[in-house]
């Protein structure tokens, strides 16, 4: 069984930063991406970055410039740097994998931009 499991978020100013984390319960290079999708209630669940295992990355175009995605293979997580933090930005937080044609999703975590 896969697990992914999050970590970070919380309220914030606008222009700060918040930091989101997401743990793979095996080997995080095993999986053939790992993206960041956010979600506001009432609105589907949109992606907002993804790192590919060929180090590809993607942006959506309201956080390119903001926020950085990576991945720290010996601690088997991935990360999302949110930088500059705009009101627009609060939402439900969720990491998505993708490992041998199986969708994982994290638990979810709040990220709050307000002043």
């Amino acid at each position: 069984q896969v697990q992914l499991v999050q970590s970070g978020g919380g309220a914030v100013q606008p222009g700060g930063s918040l930091r989101l984390s997401c743990t793979a319960s095996r080997s995080i290079s095993t999986f053939y991406y790992m993206s960041w999708y956010r979600q506001t209630p009432g609105s589907r669940r949109d992606l907002v970055a993804s790192l590919y295992s060929d180090n590809r990355i993607y942006y959506d175009d309201s956080v390119k410039g903001r926020f950085t995605i990576t991945t720290d293979n010996a601690k088997n997580t991935n990360s999302l740097q949110m930088d500059s933090l705009k009101p627009e930005d609060t939402a439900m937080y969720y990491c998505k994998g993708l490992l041998a044609g199986d969708a994982y999703w994290g638990q979810g975590t709040q990220v709050t931009v307000s002043s």
